[in-house]
């Protein structure tokens, strides 16, 4: 176990604000505490029990609060469980078990066991879309889609702490710079920042140490085990993973691979929840 937080307060902040997104959550759902090897595992169930399951996993600062413009859409079709990882700001156990193990696929077998899944299919973010890869690499057999949105990991690692470092230390300016960069004008416009999203990603990136070792890389060999049906959604102007490298990776090495390669886009890519379902549902 290890401390995430600048200050037990900060910690308490962040998870205030994280609670009132869960009560004001905009569909129907259920608050899963599952124990795993890794600890207590929070896990946000929305839709009916009796379609196909979808996990969904956030990316890293952050939890699955990240899914509140998606999860009307795919509940509608889905039974969705939204997982808080560890060691990130949830409500998970703040474990953080070594990348280049079998640590995390181990614990989302303990997951899904809790959850009572044999298989299901994976929608990962950022972070979530590494901790998904590596399940789909080492699990084949569980997953039976695999989404891929702006996944770290496959292409080169940047170093954005260069850069990221020195707008953290400049308060809520540089913080509104770094989300700045990170998702455009999505993340810096009025509707966003006076919103309870906007608030809560706020509170994260005032309180919250993030991880800042690198994700360990997937070789080719690895790549081609990826026998499911894979998407990836990737934005040109990513700072926090090489987009180019990345598409090409995946395109040399995945073979029932759906790319969607928007040139012009951030890390953080807004309003891909239509574009997903289609995959999802699709043959």
């Amino acid at each position: 176990m290890t401390t995430l937080f600048k200050t037990p307060q900060g910690e308490q902040a962040v998870k205030t604000c994280y609670q009132a997104m869960l009560d004001q959550w905009p569909v129907h759902n259920r608050h899963l505490r599952l124990p795993t090897r890794q600890g207590e595992t929070f896990v946000l169930a929305s839709g009916s029990q009796d379609k196909p399951a979808l996990v969904l996993l956030h990316g890293s600062a952050s939890n699955s609060a990240s899914w509140v413009a998606d999860v009307p859409l795919w509940s509608q079709s889905f039974n969705v469980f939204a997982v808080d990882l560890i060691g990130e700001p949830g409500l998970s156990a703040p474990s953080r078990p070594p990348l280049a193990s079998e640590a995390y696929a181990e614990w989302l077998d303990d997951v899904m066991e809790g959850l009572g899944l044999s298989s299901a299919s994976f929608v990962g973010l950022s972070l979530g879309g590494w901790v998904a890869l590596d399940y789909a690499i080492r699990r084949s057999e569980r997953v039976e889609k695999l989404v891929l949105l702006s996944p770290g990991g496959i292409g080169r690692n940047r170093n954005i702490l260069v850069w990221a470092l020195p707008l953290l230390l400049l308060g809520s300016w540089g913080r509104r710079k770094m989300q700045e960069r990170i998702g455009g004008a999505t993340l810096t416009a009025a509707s966003f920042t006076n919103s309870p999203m906007g608030a809560l990603t706020e509170t994260i990136f005032a309180h919250f140490k993030p991880r800042t070792s690198p994700l360990p890389q997937p070789t080719t060999e690895q790549l081609r085990r990826l026998v499911m049906p894979v998407m990836a959604i990737l934005g040109g102007k990513d700072v926090f993973i090489d987009a180019p490298r990345t598409r090409d990776r995946l395109e040399e090495n995945v073979t029932r691979l759906t790319m969607r390669y928007l040139p012009e886009a951030p890390h953080f890519i807004p309003d891909q929840s239509e574009a997903v379902l289609d995959f999802l549902r699709g043959g």
